[in-house]
């Protein structure tokens, strides 16, 4: 198994917490790190396999057991060579192999190897909201939460406050484990955003050092992402960077950002039906932060640490401006996080008022019937707002709907065929 993330997301500690509790013994071999004597045994010893592992045993003072031992490769991308190997160790059949790596699939990456048909990907998200509340200390609220849903009733007063109140706390801090981590252990704003701008610098090293070719025109796109969602339709557009720019010019640098799990693109279709993909229009796209903790960081960077007069202003409900991109952001990460490819419509139609009309996500039914496969969402964060698009959409579109649903600050509720729900179930969706 390959473990895919985004640095510093939790991959290496995930991947060795579940061989400490899973298996007998274990060897982690982080190639960031390792030196050359150990690459040699993976360039000469992979034909005399006894030799190999034998020496893997003794260098690492770990003893192996047949089918009870697992060997993490971290950071596997950094070593090639390593990862084509898994095809000779998964036929040999004695240990269990778990790969963490980001970058995995650019071109420096894979070059002069064959990409083992052998390994079952997994990708790793920032902590969705579920995790961050059990990091809080409280696993009773998403049950709470889950059962609401299920039963399409209401949360009440209380309970909804309560959620909404930690749901505010999860935008601002995010979900990369560090930075929760830094948020419970001090409840201090100021010194949970260091961690997150010490990931953001990360983020800007990783891009000098490995978009090779790219590195000005993915270093553009990264620092454009805050500006391009705080218009209103929220799509990036090209001519923000570059006079005259074409999507063909800059494709490899938003493939870059994709592959590294910095961002969640999310494009337009041209006909919301089955086969979203097959009808995407990908010169047309939002450019999302994989985690809008990161994001907040990001946009509001003049003093270079978030003032905390934005993170109260936040979290009670006092941001005038931005907020949307914020919430829009948040239901990106939790819809990926959840399975979810993105994709929304807009039509800027000037002929027919009632085809214009834009919807921030469509996603597809589990479960493919011969009508009525997808759902329009759209997200609201205000208290008060219009559901035209969303409207135009159902009347339109009325045999290709299922469920229209509206996100929205306030509680659960049924009107005129659509489900409003509040922004916290996204991730239960």
């Amino acid at each position: 198994m390959i473990i895919e993330g985004a640095r510093r997301v939790g991959k290496s500690y995930i991947a060795e917490e579940f061989a400490k509790k899973e298996y007998r013994s274990y060897i982690l071999i982080d190639f960031a790190q390792v030196g050359k004597e150990i690459r040699d045994v993976f360039e000469n010893q992979l034909a005399d396999l006894d030799s190999f592992f034998r020496y893997l045993s003794g260098f690492y003072g770990v003893k192996l057991y047949p089918n009870e031992s697992v060997f993490i490769f971290d950071e596997v991308q950094k070593f090639p060579r390593a990862r084509e190997s898994i095809k000779f160790l998964v036929a040999d059949g004695r240990y269990h192999y778990i790969e963490t790596g980001s970058l995995v699939s650019i071109r420096k990456n894979v070059k002069d190897i064959q990409i083992p048909s052998e390994e079952r990907h997994m990708k790793m998200y920032p902590m969705d909201f579920e995790e961050f509340l059990i990091a809080l200390g409280n696993e009773s609220l998403m049950d709470f939460v889950k059962d609401r849903y299920a039963n399409q009733a209401e949360m009440g007063q209380a309970m909804h406050r309560k959620a909404m109140n930690y749901f505010r706390q999860y935008m601002i801090v995010g979900g990369m484990p560090q930075a929760v981590a830094e948020y419970v252990a001090t409840d201090d704003f100021d010194r949970t955003d260091e961690v997150k701008r010490d990931i953001l610098e990360l983020y800007r090293s990783d891009i000098a050092k490995h978009a090779n070719g790219s590195t000005m025109k993915v270093m553009q796109i990264f620092d454009e992402i805050p500006s391009a969602l705080s218009r209103h339709e929220r799509k990036f557009r090209l001519s923000a960077l570059e006079r005259g720019a074409k999507y063909r010019d800059y494709e490899d640098a938003f493939f870059w950002l994709a592959d590294a799990m910095i961002v969640n693109h999310c494009y337009n279709t041209r006909e919301p039906n089955l086969g979203l993909r097959m009808n995407r229009d990908r010169v047309t796209l939002k450019c999302y932060m994989a985690d809008t903790g990161l994001l907040i960081s990001h946009s509001f960077d003049e003093n270079g640490i978030v003032n905390e007069e934005i993170y109260k202003k936040i979290l009670f409900d006092k941001l005038e401006v931005n907020l949307g991109m914020l919430t829009e952001n948040v239901v990106a990460q939790m819809l990926v996080a959840g399975g979810h490819k993105l994709y929304f419509y807009a039509n800027a139609s000037r002929q027919d008022a009632d085809l214009r009309m834009e919807i921030d996500f469509l996603i597809a039914k589990s479960t493919v019937s011969n009508r009525h496969n997808i759902s329009p969402i759209e997200v609201k964060s205000g208290k008060r707002y219009t559901l035209s698009s969303i409207r135009k959409f159902v009347r339109k579109y009325a045999s290709q709907t299922d469920t229209p649903y509206v996100m929205h600050t306030k509680d659960l509720k049924r009107e005129n065929g659509m489900l409003f729900l509040p922004i916290y179930m996204v991730g239960v969706m």
